[in-house]
């Protein structure tokens, strides 16, 4: 099958500079946990059930981790670099649980690149509404290579 000319590619490892950054909001309200659930085939308890929830230690169901994963590797395939991007690496942390109907605060941001391996390095940080660090961490990213 041949491409068609009309595709967007994001920003090449040429065009990208450390320091470029992207702040990105989310809402997480229940219809996203619950289709995250159903593609995932998940029922981990803690995530939907609020009366299991309520016994544990946080109180209420939390977000999924990787959940938060999936809205740091869309910002990265959508922006930065952008549509043609490749996560090659990802080491993040969950220091503070997000809970539903939270909305999310994201940095993402260049702060290394490459030339050996052409790759850059991003720094996320996401917060919830009450300032709170919920991710943080690198991703490691093949910016897309354009095409002749």
């Amino acid at each position: 099958m041949l491409l068609s000319k009309d595709y967007r590619l994001g920003k090449s490892f040429e065009e990208l500079e450390v320091g470029a950054s992207l702040q990105i909001t989310e809402n997480i309200e229940d219809k996203d946990l619950l289709l995250y659930l159903g593609l995932t085939n998940d029922s981990n308890p803690l995530y939907i059930q609020h009366e299991y929830a309520a016994l544990t230690k946080y109180e209420k169901p939390i977000v999924p981790a990787i959940m938060l994963n999936g809205i740091v590797t869309s910002a990265i395939s959508k922006y930065l670099p952008g549509p043609g991007s490749y996560v090659s690496a990802i080491q993040l942390n969950y220091p503070t649980p997000m809970y539903h109907n939270e909305t999310l605060q994201m940095h993402l941001q260049i702060i290394s690149k490459r030339e050996d391996t052409r790759d850059i390095i991003i720094r996320i940080e996401g917060k919830n509404q009450s300032e709170e660090v919920v991710i943080y961490g690198d991703v490691t990213v093949l910016p897309p290579t354009k095409l002749v």
